[in-house]
Protein backbone atom coordinates (compact mmCIF):
# COMPACT_ATOMS: atom_id res chain seq x y z
CA UNK A 1 0.00 0.00 0.00
CA UNK A 2 1.80 3.13 -1.21
CA UNK A 3 1.38 6.57 0.34
CA UNK A 4 -1.37 8.01 -1.81
CA UNK A 5 -3.84 9.33 0.80
CA UNK A 6 -3.54 13.03 1.57
CA UNK A 7 -5.13 12.63 4.98
CA UNK A 8 -6.24 9.80 7.25
CA UNK A 9 -8.99 9.43 9.84
CA UNK A 10 -8.84 6.84 12.60
CA UNK A 11 -11.93 6.39 14.74
CA UNK A 12 -15.02 5.95 12.59
CA UNK A 13 -17.92 6.63 14.92
CA UNK A 14 -20.42 9.17 13.62
CA UNK A 15 -18.16 12.24 13.84
CA UNK A 16 -15.07 10.51 12.44
CA UNK A 17 -17.01 8.84 9.64
CA UNK A 18 -18.66 12.10 8.59
CA UNK A 19 -15.40 14.02 8.73
CA UNK A 20 -13.75 11.41 6.50
CA UNK A 21 -16.65 11.70 4.06
CA UNK A 22 -16.33 15.49 4.10
CA UNK A 23 -12.66 15.27 3.11
CA UNK A 24 -13.48 12.76 0.36
CA UNK A 25 -16.36 14.84 -0.98
CA UNK A 26 -13.95 17.76 -1.30
CA UNK A 27 -11.57 15.84 -3.52
CA UNK A 28 -9.06 14.45 -1.04
CA UNK A 29 -7.97 10.82 -0.96
CA UNK A 30 -8.73 9.65 2.58
CA UNK A 31 -7.23 6.70 4.42
CA UNK A 32 -9.73 5.31 6.95
CA UNK A 33 -9.07 3.09 9.95
CA UNK A 34 -10.97 1.82 12.95
CA UNK A 35 -10.10 -0.60 15.71
CA UNK A 36 -13.14 -2.61 14.60
CA UNK A 37 -12.32 -3.33 10.97
CA UNK A 38 -15.96 -3.94 10.08
CA UNK A 39 -16.60 -0.19 10.51
CA UNK A 40 -13.81 0.59 8.08
CA UNK A 41 -15.18 -1.76 5.43
CA UNK A 42 -18.76 -0.57 6.00
CA UNK A 43 -17.79 3.06 5.42
CA UNK A 44 -16.07 2.29 2.12
CA UNK A 45 -18.90 0.04 0.96
CA UNK A 46 -21.67 2.49 1.85
CA UNK A 47 -20.04 5.79 0.91
CA UNK A 48 -17.30 4.82 -1.54
CA UNK A 49 -19.06 6.64 -4.35
CA UNK A 50 -18.59 9.99 -2.55
CA UNK A 51 -14.84 10.08 -3.17
CA UNK A 52 -11.63 8.10 -2.89
CA UNK A 53 -11.11 6.09 0.31
CA UNK A 54 -8.24 3.77 1.20
CA UNK A 55 -9.32 1.16 3.75
CA UNK A 56 -6.62 0.21 6.27
CA UNK A 57 -7.08 -2.66 8.72
CA UNK A 58 -3.95 -2.18 10.80
CA UNK A 59 -2.07 0.85 12.11
CA UNK A 60 0.87 -0.07 9.87
CA UNK A 61 -1.35 -0.19 6.78
CA UNK A 62 -2.94 3.11 7.77
CA UNK A 63 0.38 4.94 8.16
CA UNK A 64 1.76 3.39 4.96
CA UNK A 65 -1.24 4.71 3.03
CA UNK A 66 -0.47 8.34 3.91
CA UNK A 67 1.68 10.62 1.79
CA UNK A 68 4.41 12.69 3.48
CA UNK A 69 4.10 14.67 5.61
CA UNK A 70 1.55 12.31 7.05
CA UNK A 71 -1.63 13.91 8.39
CA UNK A 72 -3.48 11.64 10.78
CA UNK A 73 -6.81 12.71 12.34
CA UNK A 74 -7.73 11.02 15.61
CA UNK A 75 -11.49 10.89 16.26
CA UNK A 76 -11.87 8.87 19.46
CA UNK A 77 -13.11 9.68 22.96
CA UNK A 78 -11.16 12.31 24.85
CA UNK A 79 -8.83 11.32 27.67
CA UNK A 80 -7.20 7.90 27.95
CA UNK A 81 -8.52 6.57 24.59
CA UNK A 82 -6.81 9.48 22.79
CA UNK A 83 -3.54 8.82 24.62
CA UNK A 84 -3.78 5.14 23.71
CA UNK A 85 -4.16 5.93 20.00
CA UNK A 86 -1.22 8.35 20.13
CA UNK A 87 0.97 5.72 21.81
CA UNK A 88 -0.03 3.27 19.09
CA UNK A 89 0.67 5.49 16.10
CA UNK A 90 3.49 7.83 17.17
CA UNK A 91 6.24 5.16 16.87
CA UNK A 92 5.18 4.57 13.26
CA UNK A 93 5.54 8.24 12.28
CA UNK A 94 8.53 10.33 11.25
CA UNK A 95 9.75 13.85 11.83
CA UNK A 96 7.42 16.42 10.28
CA UNK A 97 4.33 14.22 10.40
CA UNK A 98 1.16 15.61 11.99
CA UNK A 99 -1.26 14.05 14.49
CA UNK A 100 -4.56 15.92 14.69
CA UNK A 101 -6.87 15.43 17.67
CA UNK A 102 -10.41 16.35 16.62
CA UNK A 103 -12.07 15.40 19.90
CA UNK A 104 -13.29 17.54 22.79
CA UNK A 105 -10.01 17.28 24.68
CA UNK A 106 -9.17 19.27 27.78
CA UNK A 107 -6.71 21.90 26.63
CA UNK A 108 -4.17 20.98 29.32
CA UNK A 109 -4.04 17.44 27.88
CA UNK A 110 -3.43 18.99 24.47
CA UNK A 111 -0.59 21.12 25.83
CA UNK A 112 1.03 18.00 27.32
CA UNK A 113 0.64 15.94 24.14
CA UNK A 114 1.95 18.75 21.93
CA UNK A 115 5.01 19.15 24.15
CA UNK A 116 5.76 15.41 24.29
CA UNK A 117 5.39 14.84 20.54
CA UNK A 118 7.37 17.97 19.68
CA UNK A 119 10.39 16.32 21.33
CA UNK A 120 10.15 13.60 18.67
CA UNK A 121 9.73 16.05 15.79
CA UNK A 122 6.03 15.23 15.37
CA UNK A 123 3.50 18.05 15.16
CA UNK A 124 0.44 17.69 17.37
CA UNK A 125 -2.61 19.76 16.49
CA UNK A 126 -5.56 20.07 18.84
CA UNK A 127 -8.57 20.93 16.69
CA UNK A 128 -11.89 22.10 18.04
CA UNK A 129 -14.72 21.05 15.74
CA UNK A 130 -18.21 22.45 16.21
CA UNK A 131 -21.36 21.68 14.30
CA UNK A 132 -22.22 18.16 15.40
CA UNK A 133 -22.51 15.26 13.00
CA UNK A 134 -24.20 17.39 10.34
CA UNK A 135 -21.42 19.97 10.52
CA UNK A 136 -18.73 17.31 10.34
CA UNK A 137 -20.24 16.12 7.08
CA UNK A 138 -21.32 19.37 5.43
CA UNK A 139 -18.93 21.93 6.90
CA UNK A 140 -18.14 22.64 10.56
CA UNK A 141 -16.46 25.54 12.29
CA UNK A 142 -12.89 24.36 12.85
CA UNK A 143 -10.53 25.74 15.51
CA UNK A 144 -6.99 24.36 15.03
CA UNK A 145 -4.07 25.10 17.32
CA UNK A 146 -0.51 23.82 16.98
CA UNK A 147 2.58 25.12 15.23
CA UNK A 148 2.51 27.46 12.25
CA UNK A 149 4.34 24.78 10.26
CA UNK A 150 1.58 22.25 10.89
CA UNK A 151 -1.05 24.73 9.72
CA UNK A 152 0.87 25.31 6.48
CA UNK A 153 0.42 21.60 5.79
CA UNK A 154 -3.05 21.13 7.20
CA UNK A 155 -4.71 24.53 6.85
CA UNK A 156 -5.61 24.45 3.13
CA UNK A 157 -7.41 21.13 3.66
CA UNK A 158 -9.34 22.42 6.66
CA UNK A 159 -10.29 25.56 4.77
CA UNK A 160 -11.71 23.38 2.00
CA UNK A 161 -13.96 21.29 4.28
CA UNK A 162 -14.99 24.04 6.73
CA UNK A 163 -18.31 25.85 6.67
CA UNK A 164 -18.33 29.06 4.67
CA UNK A 165 -19.69 32.33 5.99
CA UNK A 166 -22.07 34.35 3.81
CA UNK A 167 -19.12 36.31 2.43
CA UNK A 168 -17.43 33.05 1.41
CA UNK A 169 -14.78 33.08 4.15
CA UNK A 170 -13.89 29.59 5.44
CA UNK A 171 -14.83 29.17 9.09
CA UNK A 172 -11.38 28.12 10.20
CA UNK A 173 -8.09 29.83 10.96
CA UNK A 174 -4.89 29.10 12.83
CA UNK A 175 -5.94 29.99 16.39
CA UNK A 176 -2.48 29.88 17.95
CA UNK A 177 0.26 27.60 19.34
CA UNK A 178 -0.17 24.29 21.23
CA UNK A 179 -3.65 24.11 22.84
CA UNK A 180 -5.10 27.43 21.66
CA UNK A 181 -7.62 25.66 19.41
CA UNK A 182 -9.01 23.39 22.10
CA UNK A 183 -9.11 26.29 24.57
CA UNK A 184 -11.22 28.38 22.17
CA UNK A 185 -13.50 25.39 21.52
CA UNK A 186 -13.94 24.99 25.29
CA UNK A 187 -15.03 28.62 25.65
CA UNK A 188 -17.26 28.25 22.59
CA UNK A 189 -19.06 25.46 24.43
CA UNK A 190 -19.31 27.57 27.58
CA UNK A 191 -21.00 30.34 25.59
CA UNK A 192 -23.23 27.67 24.09
CA UNK A 193 -24.32 26.61 27.59
CA UNK A 194 -25.14 30.23 28.48
CA UNK A 195 -26.98 30.85 25.22
CA UNK A 196 -29.14 27.75 25.68
CA UNK A 197 -29.94 28.67 29.29
CA UNK A 198 -30.98 32.20 28.31
CA UNK A 199 -33.23 30.86 25.56
CA UNK A 200 -34.76 28.38 28.03
CA UNK A 201 -35.46 31.20 30.47
CA UNK A 202 -37.10 33.24 27.73
CA UNK A 203 -39.30 30.25 26.90
CA UNK A 204 -40.20 29.77 30.58
CA UNK A 205 -41.18 33.41 30.98
CA UNK A 206 -43.30 33.40 27.85
CA UNK A 207 -44.99 30.19 28.98
CA UNK A 208 -45.59 30.98 32.65
CA UNK A 209 -45.91 34.77 32.71
CA UNK A 210 -47.21 35.62 29.25
CA UNK A 211 -49.32 32.46 29.23
CA UNK A 212 -48.26 31.44 25.71
CA UNK A 213 -48.54 27.86 24.43
CA UNK A 214 -45.43 26.11 23.04
CA UNK A 215 -46.82 26.64 19.53
CA UNK A 216 -47.28 30.35 20.19
CA UNK A 217 -43.77 30.60 21.62
CA UNK A 218 -42.42 28.81 18.54
CA UNK A 219 -44.08 31.45 16.41
CA UNK A 220 -42.54 34.17 18.59
CA UNK A 221 -39.08 32.66 18.25
CA UNK A 222 -39.45 32.41 14.49
CA UNK A 223 -40.17 36.13 14.45
CA UNK A 224 -37.13 36.85 16.59
CA UNK A 225 -35.01 34.77 14.23
CA UNK A 226 -35.66 37.24 11.43
CA UNK A 227 -34.05 40.08 13.40
CA UNK A 228 -31.01 40.68 15.56
CA UNK A 229 -31.43 37.35 17.40
CA UNK A 230 -31.01 35.45 14.12
CA UNK A 231 -29.05 32.33 15.12
CA UNK A 232 -28.96 28.57 14.84
CA UNK A 233 -30.08 28.05 18.44
CA UNK A 234 -33.10 30.34 18.08
CA UNK A 235 -33.97 28.57 14.82
CA UNK A 236 -33.90 25.06 16.28
CA UNK A 237 -35.69 26.21 19.45
CA UNK A 238 -38.66 27.21 17.33
CA UNK A 239 -38.60 23.77 15.69
CA UNK A 240 -38.46 21.96 19.03
CA UNK A 241 -41.32 24.01 20.49
CA UNK A 242 -43.50 23.50 17.41
CA UNK A 243 -43.02 19.73 17.47
CA UNK A 244 -45.91 17.52 18.65
CA UNK A 245 -45.20 14.17 20.30
CA UNK A 246 -46.60 11.42 18.08
CA UNK A 247 -47.37 9.04 20.94
CA UNK A 248 -49.39 11.43 23.10
CA UNK A 249 -50.40 14.33 20.87
CA UNK A 250 -48.92 16.68 23.46
CA UNK A 251 -46.32 19.37 22.78
CA UNK A 252 -42.98 17.58 22.59
CA UNK A 253 -41.46 19.83 25.26
CA UNK A 254 -44.12 18.63 27.75
CA UNK A 255 -43.18 14.96 27.50
CA UNK A 256 -39.43 15.48 28.01
CA UNK A 257 -38.09 15.21 31.57
CA UNK A 258 -36.83 18.56 32.85
CA UNK A 259 -33.39 17.24 33.78
CA UNK A 260 -30.63 18.64 31.58
CA UNK A 261 -27.44 16.66 31.05
CA UNK A 262 -23.94 17.84 30.19
CA UNK A 263 -20.70 16.38 28.86
CA UNK A 264 -18.32 18.62 30.79
CA UNK A 265 -16.97 21.32 28.49
CA UNK A 266 -19.16 24.00 30.05
CA UNK A 267 -17.93 22.93 33.47
CA UNK A 268 -14.33 23.14 32.22
CA UNK A 269 -14.98 26.69 31.04
CA UNK A 270 -16.05 27.74 34.54
CA UNK A 271 -13.21 25.87 36.26
CA UNK A 272 -10.56 27.44 34.03
CA UNK A 273 -12.17 30.88 34.37
CA UNK A 274 -11.76 30.55 38.14
CA UNK A 275 -8.10 29.62 37.64
CA UNK A 276 -7.61 32.67 35.43
CA UNK A 277 -9.61 34.95 37.73
CA UNK A 278 -12.08 35.78 34.96
CA UNK A 279 -15.76 36.38 35.89
CA UNK A 280 -18.00 34.23 33.69
CA UNK A 281 -21.06 34.36 35.92
CA UNK A 282 -23.54 33.84 33.08
CA UNK A 283 -21.80 30.68 31.90
CA UNK A 284 -21.48 29.47 35.51
CA UNK A 285 -25.20 29.97 36.15
CA UNK A 286 -25.99 27.96 33.02
CA UNK A 287 -23.82 25.09 34.26
CA UNK A 288 -25.37 25.24 37.74
CA UNK A 289 -28.89 25.39 36.28
CA UNK A 290 -28.26 22.10 34.50
CA UNK A 291 -26.83 20.63 37.69
CA UNK A 292 -29.80 21.77 39.79
CA UNK A 293 -32.28 20.37 37.28
CA UNK A 294 -30.78 16.93 37.77
CA UNK A 295 -31.18 16.86 41.57
CA UNK A 296 -34.66 15.35 41.57
CA UNK A 297 -34.72 14.51 45.30
CA UNK A 298 -33.60 18.00 46.27
CA UNK A 299 -36.26 19.59 44.08
CA UNK A 300 -38.98 17.27 45.35
CA UNK A 301 -38.12 18.06 48.96
CA UNK A 302 -38.39 21.80 48.28
CA UNK A 303 -41.48 21.77 46.09
CA UNK A 304 -43.84 22.79 48.91
CA UNK A 305 -41.78 25.80 50.00
CA UNK A 306 -43.79 29.04 50.17
CA UNK A 307 -43.61 31.54 47.35
CA UNK A 308 -45.64 33.11 44.56
CA UNK A 309 -47.07 31.20 41.63
CA UNK A 310 -46.97 32.63 38.14
CA UNK A 311 -50.25 34.13 36.94
CA UNK A 312 -50.51 34.67 33.16
CA UNK A 313 -50.92 38.25 31.97
CA UNK A 314 -53.74 39.54 29.82
CA UNK A 315 -53.35 39.44 26.03
CA UNK A 316 -52.19 43.05 25.62
CA UNK A 317 -49.86 42.91 28.61
CA UNK A 318 -48.48 39.57 27.41
CA UNK A 319 -47.60 41.02 24.00
CA UNK A 320 -45.75 43.90 25.65
CA UNK A 321 -44.01 41.49 28.00
CA UNK A 322 -42.86 39.32 25.06
CA UNK A 323 -41.18 42.38 23.52
CA UNK A 324 -39.45 43.04 26.84
CA UNK A 325 -38.24 39.44 26.99
CA UNK A 326 -36.67 39.86 23.55
CA UNK A 327 -34.75 42.87 24.84
CA UNK A 328 -33.65 40.98 27.97
CA UNK A 329 -32.56 37.97 25.93
CA UNK A 330 -30.52 40.07 23.53
CA UNK A 331 -28.82 42.08 26.29
CA UNK A 332 -28.02 38.95 28.29
CA UNK A 333 -26.66 37.29 25.15
CA UNK A 334 -24.25 40.20 24.62
CA UNK A 335 -23.03 39.77 28.19
CA UNK A 336 -22.44 36.03 27.67
CA UNK A 337 -20.29 36.66 24.61
CA UNK A 338 -18.51 39.47 26.45
CA UNK A 339 -17.56 37.07 29.24
CA UNK A 340 -16.48 34.36 26.79
CA UNK A 341 -14.25 36.65 24.75
CA UNK A 342 -12.78 38.08 27.96
CA UNK A 343 -11.82 34.53 28.97
CA UNK A 344 -10.23 33.86 25.57
CA UNK A 345 -8.21 37.05 25.89
CA UNK A 346 -7.10 36.09 29.42
CA UNK A 347 -6.12 32.59 28.30
CA UNK A 348 -4.23 33.98 25.33
CA UNK A 349 -2.26 36.30 27.60
CA UNK A 350 -1.61 33.62 30.23
CA UNK A 351 -0.31 31.05 27.73
CA UNK A 352 1.27 33.35 25.14
CA UNK A 353 -1.05 32.37 22.30
CA UNK A 354 -1.69 35.81 20.73
CA UNK A 355 -5.24 34.89 19.70
CA UNK A 356 -7.00 37.22 17.27
CA UNK A 357 -10.47 37.72 18.80
CA UNK A 358 -11.88 39.14 15.58
CA UNK A 359 -10.77 36.01 13.74
CA UNK A 360 -12.45 33.83 16.37
CA UNK A 361 -15.74 35.69 15.89
CA UNK A 362 -15.32 35.32 12.13
CA UNK A 363 -14.98 31.52 12.18
CA UNK A 364 -18.03 31.17 14.45
CA UNK A 365 -20.30 32.81 11.85
CA UNK A 366 -21.22 29.49 10.22
CA UNK A 367 -21.00 25.79 10.94
CA UNK A 368 -20.90 25.95 14.73
CA UNK A 369 -23.68 25.63 17.29
CA UNK A 370 -23.50 29.28 18.41
CA UNK A 371 -23.47 30.70 14.90
CA UNK A 372 -25.41 33.93 14.89
CA UNK A 373 -25.88 36.99 12.73
CA UNK A 374 -24.45 39.36 15.31
CA UNK A 375 -21.06 37.60 15.23
CA UNK A 376 -20.38 39.74 12.16
CA UNK A 377 -20.66 42.78 14.41
CA UNK A 378 -18.46 41.20 17.08
CA UNK A 379 -15.84 40.53 14.42
CA UNK A 380 -16.06 44.13 13.25
CA UNK A 381 -15.80 45.43 16.82
CA UNK A 382 -12.53 43.57 17.41
CA UNK A 383 -11.19 44.33 13.94
CA UNK A 384 -11.80 48.04 14.55
CA UNK A 385 -10.42 47.88 18.09
CA UNK A 386 -7.99 44.96 18.56
CA UNK A 387 -7.27 46.19 22.09
CA UNK A 388 -10.96 46.43 23.00
CA UNK A 389 -11.09 45.49 26.69
CA UNK A 390 -14.73 44.39 26.60
CA UNK A 391 -17.48 44.05 24.03
CA UNK A 392 -19.51 46.31 26.32
CA UNK A 393 -16.95 49.02 25.57
CA UNK A 394 -17.89 48.93 21.91
CA UNK A 395 -20.04 51.97 21.15
CA UNK A 396 -22.77 50.12 19.24
CA UNK A 397 -23.19 47.31 21.77
CA UNK A 398 -23.15 49.80 24.66
CA UNK A 399 -25.90 51.82 22.98
CA UNK A 400 -28.03 48.73 22.40
CA UNK A 401 -27.75 47.62 26.01
CA UNK A 402 -28.60 51.15 27.07
CA UNK A 403 -31.82 50.93 25.08
CA UNK A 404 -32.58 47.41 26.35
CA UNK A 405 -31.83 47.84 30.02
CA UNK A 406 -35.20 49.18 31.23
CA UNK A 407 -37.02 46.22 29.71
CA UNK A 408 -34.27 43.88 30.93
CA UNK A 409 -34.79 45.08 34.49
CA UNK A 410 -38.58 44.95 34.13
CA UNK A 411 -38.47 41.31 32.98
CA UNK A 412 -36.31 40.25 35.93
CA UNK A 413 -38.50 42.17 38.37
CA UNK A 414 -41.61 40.51 36.93
CA UNK A 415 -39.94 37.10 37.18
CA UNK A 416 -39.08 37.72 40.85
CA UNK A 417 -42.62 38.84 41.65
CA UNK A 418 -44.07 35.73 40.02
CA UNK A 419 -41.49 33.26 41.33
CA UNK A 420 -40.00 32.30 37.96
CA UNK A 421 -36.25 31.57 38.19
CA UNK A 422 -34.06 33.54 35.77
CA UNK A 423 -30.48 32.85 36.91
CA UNK A 424 -29.00 33.63 33.49
CA UNK A 425 -30.82 36.91 32.94
CA UNK A 426 -30.14 38.03 36.53
CA UNK A 427 -26.46 37.10 36.46
CA UNK A 428 -25.98 38.96 33.20
CA UNK A 429 -27.61 42.10 34.58
CA UNK A 430 -25.61 41.89 37.82
CA UNK A 431 -22.40 41.62 35.80
CA UNK A 432 -23.40 44.66 33.75
CA UNK A 433 -24.26 46.70 36.85
CA UNK A 434 -21.06 45.63 38.62
CA UNK A 435 -18.94 46.80 35.69
CA UNK A 436 -20.56 50.22 35.58
CA UNK A 437 -20.55 50.82 39.36
CA UNK A 438 -18.36 53.64 40.71
CA UNK A 439 -17.51 51.55 43.75
CA UNK A 440 -18.16 47.93 44.69
CA UNK A 441 -18.70 46.48 48.18
CA UNK A 442 -15.38 44.68 47.78
CA UNK A 443 -13.97 47.46 49.97
CA UNK A 444 -15.93 46.00 52.90
CA UNK A 445 -14.82 42.49 51.94
CA UNK A 446 -11.19 43.62 52.19
CA UNK A 447 -11.87 45.14 55.61
CA UNK A 448 -13.34 41.85 56.80
CA UNK A 449 -10.37 39.89 55.47
CA UNK A 450 -7.96 42.21 57.20
CA UNK A 451 -9.91 41.95 60.48
CA UNK A 452 -10.01 38.15 60.77
CA UNK A 453 -6.88 37.21 58.87
CA UNK A 454 -4.56 40.24 58.65
CA UNK A 455 -4.71 39.88 54.86
CA UNK A 456 -4.04 43.64 54.36
CA UNK A 457 -5.78 46.09 52.06
CA UNK A 458 -4.88 48.92 49.70
CA UNK A 459 -5.98 52.51 50.26
CA UNK A 460 -7.48 55.04 47.86
CA UNK A 461 -5.25 57.88 49.06
CA UNK A 462 -1.73 56.40 49.02
CA UNK A 463 0.31 53.53 47.67
CA UNK A 464 1.18 50.34 49.50
CA UNK A 465 -0.47 47.54 51.42
CA UNK A 466 -1.83 48.26 54.91
CA UNK A 467 -3.06 46.37 57.97
CA UNK A 468 -5.16 47.74 60.81
CA UNK A 469 -4.46 46.48 64.35
CA UNK A 470 -8.06 45.75 65.21
CA UNK A 471 -8.48 46.55 68.88
CA UNK A 472 -8.92 49.49 71.15
CA UNK A 473 -6.84 52.06 69.27
CA UNK A 474 -7.22 50.41 65.87
CA UNK A 475 -3.87 51.73 64.76
CA UNK A 476 -2.78 51.32 61.17
CA UNK A 477 0.48 49.79 60.02
CA UNK A 478 2.12 49.58 56.65
CA UNK A 479 2.43 45.98 55.52
CA UNK A 480 4.84 46.53 52.61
Amino acid sequence: MSGTAQIGVTGLAVMGRNLARNFARNGFTVAVHNRTTAKTDALVEEFGDEGTFVAAHTPEEFVAALERPRRLVVMVKAGDPTDAVIREFAPLLEEGDVIIDGGNAHFEDTRRRERELREHGIHFVGVGISGGEEGALNGPSIMPGGSKESYESLGPMLEKIAAKAKDGTPCTTHIGPDAAGHFVKMVHNGIEYADMQLIAEAYDLLRRVAGYSPAKIAETFRGWNTGRLDSYLIEITAEVLAHTDAATGKPFVDVVQDRAEQKGTGRWTVQIALDLGVPVSGIAEAVFARSLSGHADLREAARALPGPSAAPLGETEAATFAEQVEQALYASKIVSYTQGFHQIRAGSEAYGWDIDLGAVASIWRAGCIIRAAFLDRIRAAYDNGPDLVSLLSDKEFAQEIGVAQDDWRAVIAQAVRQGVPTPGFAAALSYYDALRADRLPAALTQGQRDYFGAHTYRRTDREGAFHTLWGGDRSETTAD
